[in-house]
């Protein structure tokens, strides 16, 4: 079986890189996907729609864009793994998290120890927690082989 895992949260380091190369290396059987990790070309989205001034509509008009392809490849998913990192507030996330609980999908959480507080709730909905990318490719390798 080829599993279909989403990869959702903080675009700013490269732990997306790290599971993917871990699996790889593992020669497990998955397919990646996630939303559009470019900023630029992610809040820009919309902007083929509609000229806007203002920084709400312009986000706003991206985001519906960008809903299209987060939300196929959700429902697409067999397994989520949701990233947060300290340094921004990935409300994106939270979101992402919230849809792949709603739909019945496992999803692991990856955070440091330091924002367990406030992710009580989502940790609670997750079927897992872990802290570093490596983990993940454990529990992706012992999911996809066992």
């Amino acid at each position: 079986m080829s599993w279909k895992v989403y990869l959702s949260g903080e675009i700013h380091t490269d732990w997306r890189e790290q599971i993917i190369a871990g699996a790889e290396e593992l020669k497990l059987d998955i397919e990646f996907y996630s939303a559009n990790t470019d900023h630029e070309s992610s809040d820009a989205a919309g902007d083929h729609l509609r000229s806007n001034d203002v920084p709400f509509w312009r986000d706003h008009q991206s985001s519906k864009v960008n809903a299209i392809r987060t939300k196929n490849l959700i429902k697409q998913c067999d397994i989520g793994v949701v990233r947060f990192g300290d340094k921004y507030r990935q409300w994106n996330a939270a979101f992402d998290a919230g849809m792949l609980a709603a739909l019945d999908k496992p999803f692991i959480t990856l955070h440091d120890e330091g924002i367990i507080h406030p992710l009580k709730e989502v940790d609670a909905a997750a079927m897992a927690w872990a802290e570093t990318p490596q983990q993940i490719v454990e529990i992706l390798r012992y999911v996809t082989n066992n």
